[in-house]
């Protein structure tokens, strides 16, 4: 009896697409992209493309939108990682932005890299504004689980922390920074948090 050597199965077009673009982009930006180059490295034809992805605009949205998936996900594990104490989550989401410092290939945060080369309205920038609100909407949560006064001023302390560092670690790759911007992260949390008795 003969067997036949198992062939690895390839990933649907969709697949291949999204994949490859989110490699590309993440290095060279959306405009340093072509949708010539997404087709070439991605083994698809421009049709196939185009049947997924209706324009440039479209996939990078889709790619922008798997980023946000997978973003969130990371600051609610460091988070959660930190304790049930959501004052220690507020200051524990921060582990998420030191582990991106520690990847290789670091370019910075996919979103503020999209809304500087993306125009207010287009696609793109809409997503990566969704992106912002719906993090800051989760960090507000936790604020006000914390007991925040403010819990609204907390969570746009705490993203703008978030959004600083992040940008940084697009012009330098100090692990100092994201160790910085966690212990302002405390600073601000046990001021605006106190300690309930």
């Amino acid at each position: 009896m003969s067997t036949m050597p198992t062939t690895a199965k390839r990933p649907p077009a969709r697949e291949r697409i999204l994949t490859t673009a989110e490699a590309l982009f993440a290095a060279h930006g959306l405009r340093g992209v072509g949708v010539d180059r997404i087709i070439a490295e991605s083994g698809v034809a421009k049709s196939t493309l185009y049947v997924h992805f209706p324009s440039k605009d479209e996939l990078a949205a889709a790619y922008l939108r798997r980023i946000d998936d997978s973003w969130r996900g990371r600051l609610r594990a460091a988070a959660l990682a930190a304790g049930d104490d959501p004052r220690e989550q507020l200051v524990g989401l921060f582990d998420a932005v030191s582990a991106s410092y520690e990847r290789h290939g670091f370019h910075g945060c996919p979103f503020i890299n999209a809304a500087a080369e993306s125009e207010p309205g287009s696609l793109p920038h809409e997503v990566t504004v969704a992106h912002k609100r719906a993090v800051r909407a989760w960090v507000r949560g936790l604020a006000e689980a914390a007991g925040a006064a403010d819990p609204d001023g907390l969570a746009l302390q705490l993203t703008l922390l978030v959004d600083g560092t992040l940008a940084a670690g697009k012009l330098e790759q100090d692990p100092a920074m994201p160790a910085a911007a966690k212990a302002a992260a405390r600073a601000v949390v046990e001021r605006a948090c106190p300690p309930t008795v």
